[in-house]
C-alpha cells in the first residue's frame, strides 16, 4: 500500500511546463503519458530513453510524478495540499502509535506518591517495559517481569476509566505483612527509602496514642500484583480495594517533564526544578 508509484498524469506535464521544461521534452513526456503505474526504476528506465532531459530535469520529472503514499491524486489536485493533508496525517498515525506503544504522558492529580511524585507534576511512561501488547489482545512481545519498586501506570480497579500510579511492593506468591508501617515479605522487613510518612500525621497519632492497625498477613495470588502509595497516610492502593492484576498495568514511569501546581495562577506555581527528574 505504502510502495512509492509513478505516473505521468495530464497535469504533470502542465506543472513541469510551468517550471520551464523545454517544449521538446514535453513533447516526449507526453508520449510517455500513461494511466498506469510505474515504480521508482521503471520510470528512471523511460526518461533516460527522453534524450531532450539532461539529468537534473529527470530528477525533476521523477519528484513531480511521483504518486502520494495514500493515492490523493484521485481527489486532492492541488500538490501543494496533498503534500500537506499527507504529512499531517502521517504525524497524527506516529503520534498515536508513540503514545500507544513507546511513550505517554501522564498528569498527576493527587498526592499519593508524594515526595517522590507531586500533585501537578507531568510524567512520562514507558509502554514497552513489561512487553508490547498486540493491540486487541492480552498479548504481549517481548515481555518482561514487573519488578518490585517499580512505579507503574494501570486503570483503577474501582473504575477502570481513571488511571493510577501507585509503586509495586509485593509480587505474586509472596506472603505480605505490615506492621508499625514497617513492610514485611515473606517475614523479611522490605527495605524503602521511599516510603513518606506525614510528620503532622505522624504526631497527631502519638499525641493521641493512635497505633495504625496492622495490615495481613495476606499470600499475593500468582499473576497479580500489591502495590501502594508512596505517602503511607494518603493513598488509596491495594490495602483498600485488594491485588492487582499484573496484566493490566500499562506502563512504568520514567521521568517528569513538566510541573505546575494546579491551585496556583497560570503566572505562578512553576517548579522547572523538577523538570527532567528521573523517577526512581
Amino acid at each position: 500500500m505504502f510502495k512509492r508509484a509513478y505516473q505521468l498524469r495530464s497535469e504533470v506535464i502542465e506543472e513541469l511546463k510551468e517550471l520551464g521544461l523545454a517544449e521538446g521534452a514535453l513533447k516526449q513526456l507526453k508520449t510517455l503519458a500513461a494511466e498506469h503505474t510505474l515504480d521508482r526504476a521503471e520510470m528512471t528506465s523511460r526518461l533516460k530513453g527522453v534524450d531532450a532531459l539532461d539529468e537534473e530535469e529527470q530528477k525533476l520529472v521523477l519528484k513531480y510524478s511521483r504518486l502520494s503514499l495514500l493515492r490523493l491524486e484521485s481527489f486532492i489536485r492541488d500538490r501543494g495540499l496533498r503534500e500537506w493533508i499527507e504529512a499531517l496525517l502521517f504525524a497524527v498515525l506516529i503520534a498515536l502509535f508513540v503514545r500507544g506503544y513507546i511513550i505517554a504522558p501522564f498528569k498527576i492529580p493527587s498526592g499519593s506518591m508524594i515526595p517522590t511524585i507531586h500533585v501537578g507534576d507531568y510524567i512520562f511512561a514507558s509502554k514497552f517495559d513489561y512487553g508490547i501488547q498486540i493491540p486487541f489482545t492480552s498479548t504481549r512481545l517481548f515481555a518482561s517481569p514487573i519488578q518490585r519498586g517499580d512505579i507503574i501506570i494501570f486503570p483503577n480497579p474501582e473504575d477502570r476509566s481513571i488511571d493510577y500510579i501507585k509503586r509495586v511492593v509485593g509480587l505474586g506468591n509472596e506472603e505480605l505483612l505490615i506492621r508499625n508501617n514497617q513492610v514485611f515479605i515473606n517475614g523479611q522487613p522490605l527495605d524503602e527509602p521511599y516510603a513518606y510518612f506525614d510528620p503532622d500525621t505522624v504526631r497527631a497519632m502519638d499525641s493521641q496514642g493512635f497505633k495504625p492497625p496492622p495490615f495481613g498477613p495476606v499470600k499475593v495470588p500468582p499473576g497479580s500484583l500489591f502495590v501502594m502509595g508512596d505517602n503511607r497516610f494518603n493513598s488509596a492502593d491495594s490495602r483498600v480495594w485488594g491485588f492487582l492484576e499484573a496484566s493490566t498495568v500499562k506502563g512504568k514511569g520514567r521521568f517528569i517533564w513538566w510541573s505546575h501546581n494546579p491551585n496556583a495562577g497560570l503566572l505562578s506555581g512553576y517548579d522547572l526544578g523538577r523538570v527532567g527528574t528521573v523517577l526512581k
